[in-house]
């Protein structure tokens, strides 16, 4: 649930927490729903580690009336045929491929989104609810919940400004392990794996603030650009790191031509990272993308990382997006 979702917001190394305002709204910020004119469909895919990671990722919102809006989004990252050699070797010591077998770990998200004007003019909320579902094979299975709040501000200048809070209720996750499969794990290695693994897992709030502004030249240009700072309630190599709370920023640029080309770069992911001689080096990683829009159809593409988080630094992904309008 930490990747992120729509090339075009990844391209912007996922600076887009005040600006967000179509259907990828409901994961990066979901009061940005309320700016939805027409049901928009949105579809992501990528592909990591060599293809053996796939990453899928759909979803679908349409305003309810002038003052609110409505979403729902699939999340899928999965490894697929994995090999499970626990009993490769049969109860007189031979080894026997044929006792190999094949097993699959997935970890679902889906996420119902709201969207509500605010009294105050420029001023939206909106608010997730996810329910996680994880499964390892035939070994273990969980299921999670959490909530996200954030909201949204525009101005008549055309600033925006935008929080997203994530597991406001620290997402719990709940795991039912099989025994008896437990049991083949903990004879395949004498002396390892002897005890149940933990059933429960918190995921701690983490809190997105951004801050935006879009400019307009000679009526065919346009450029936004975009401030967010990522904060996480623990101690890790962010840029800016405390016993309470670490912060990590990231800027992203867009710049469009005639509302139908868009290209985009961003610079975040900013670590402290720790040398062989001990020293520290401050690191980053850029992002670039571009996009295409004709009529109701966004076409985007991103070169990026894998949500911050992967030991392969850069990926190609691709997503598409469809406003309902094209058929009206």
């Amino acid at each position: 649930m930490n990747i992120g979702v729509d090339a075009a917001a990844l391209g912007l190394s996922n600076a887009t927490v005040a600006r967000t305002n179509d259907v990828n709204a409901g994961y990066w910020n979901p009061s940005g729903l309320i700016h939805l004119e027409d049901n928009q469909l949105a579809l992501m895919h990528s592909s990591y580690f060599a293809n053996i990671a796939n990453y899928d990722y759909a979803a679908f919102a349409m305003p309810l009336d002038d003052q609110s809006a409505f979403g729902v989004s699939l999340i899928r990252f999965a490894v697929d045929d994995i090999l499970d050699t626990t009993q490769l070797i049969d109860e007189q010591g031979n080894i026997n491929y044929d006792r190999i077998s094949l097993f699959s770990t997935a970890d679902y998200g889906v996420t119902f989104s709201y969207a509500r004007d605010l009294p105050i003019q420029g001023l939206s909320y909106g608010v997730n609810a996810k329910i996680i579902r994880r499964i390892i094979g035939d070994f273990a299975k969980s299921w999670g919940f959490g909530l996200d709040a954030a909201i949204q501000f525009e101005t008549e200048n055309n600033w925006r400004f935008g929080v997203m809070a994530r597991d406001i209720t620290t997402t719990f996750n709940a795991w039912t392990i099989n025994e008896d499969e437990f049991a083949k794990v903990q004879n395949a290695v004498e002396g390892q794996n002897q005890e149940l693994p933990e059933t429960t897992e918190i995921t701690i709030p983490k809190l997105q603030i951004g801050i935006a502004k879009s400019y307009r030249f000679h009526y065919d240009y346009t450029l936004d650009a975009e401030l967010d700072l990522n904060v996480r309630f623990e101690e890790n190599n962010d840029v800016i790191s405390t016993s309470f709370v670490s912060i990590n920023p990231a800027l992203g640029f867009q710049f469009g031509y005639i509302d139908m080309i868009y290209l985009r770069t961003g610079v975040g992911n900013f670590q402290n990272e720790l040398q062989i001689d001990n020293s520290e080096d401050l690191t980053f990683q850029p992002s670039f993308g571009v996009g295409f829009k004709y009529k109701g159809i966004h076409v985007d593409y991103a070169f990026t990382d894998i949500g911050d988080q992967s030991v392969a630094l850069y990926s190609n992904v691709f997503s598409l997006k469809l406003d309902f309008s094209v058929f009206r």
